[in-house]
């Protein structure tokens, strides 16, 4: 069977799409040869939707860092001599205070104890995600919806167009959550070998609560969070303890 990485960005504006797909091309290779395998990369395709978000995209040319299509982090290989610390400790930490998360601000049905506090994070400090999740359950269909509906639709045709295919599906930050949309309320008929999540925020309590809300109008009225029917072999998820929006990094039932 032929095999197809996919690869789905996260929240905030991108380079042009050919310059970013170079760049995870380029990730995905310095990771094998580091970690001594030789195997080339099988057919790759990025699911670009930063333009529906974005008027411009980001551009490597600009060199002054006030000008707003400046990239301030460019792809660059890893030091030669980098070594991964013992987060034992700190990963403790946070699985408690994830689960407290959840306990604060999701009921027992899994909606939002405190919506206005979220929702005013989301908006403040996180715009594609806050744009994402505006406006639902509304009788007609706003502009940001339409963003929504665009970004889940691309990648969706993408699975459908490699459903023969033996799929590992790469999704970094905020395009796990539109991964785990069209994975689940979609196509979750397309096989998905291997789904790989990347500073995920599907463990943040407003998350939780729009997934929930998703499963609630199912006949068996399911509430919980569920792993996609059609992930059939592997779900990796990988979080930097430092990293704030992965703060429940455990992505378990």
């Amino acid at each position: 069977m032929a095999r197809v990485i996919i690869g789905i960005h996260g929240l905030g504006n991108k380079p042009d799409r050919d310059t970013l797909e170079k760049w995870w091309k380029m990730s995905l290779l310095e990771g094998l040869e580091k970690n001594g395998y030789s195997a080339e990369l099988p057919l790759f395709e990025m699911v670009y939707w930063a333009d529906v978000m974005h008027p411009k995209p980001l551009d490597v040319s600009i060199r002054d860092e006030e000008d707003p299509l400046y990239i301030s982090e460019k792809y660059t290989s890893s030091v030669a001599d980098f070594k991964q610390k013992n987060h034992r400790f700190v990963k403790g930490i946070m699985r408690y205070l994830g689960k407290q998360l959840n306990k604060i601000f999701l009921k027992e049905d899994f909606s939002l104890r405190y919506e206005f506090i979220p929702d005013y994070l989301v908006s403040r400090y996180f715009t594609d995600l806050d744009i994402y999740y505006q406006d639902e359950g509304s009788s007609e269909t706003s502009p940001a919806e339409l963003k929504k509906e665009i970004i889940k639709k691309r990648l969706a045709d993408c699975l459908e167009k490699y459903k023969d295919y033996e799929i590992m599906l790469i999704a970094h930050s905020m395009g796990s959550i539109v991964a785990f949309d069209v994975l689940s309320f979609i196509i979750p008929q397309v096989p998905i070998h291997t789904f790989i999540t990347i500073g995920s925020p599907l463990g943040l309590p407003l998350v939780v609560s729009k997934i929930a809300a998703q499963y609630k109008p199912q006949p068996k009225g399911r509430r919980e969070m569920l792993t996609p029917p059609g992930i059939y072999a592997n779900w990796f998820n990988f979080s930097d303890m430092l990293d704030k929006i992965t703060l429940n990094y455990q992505l378990s039932r």
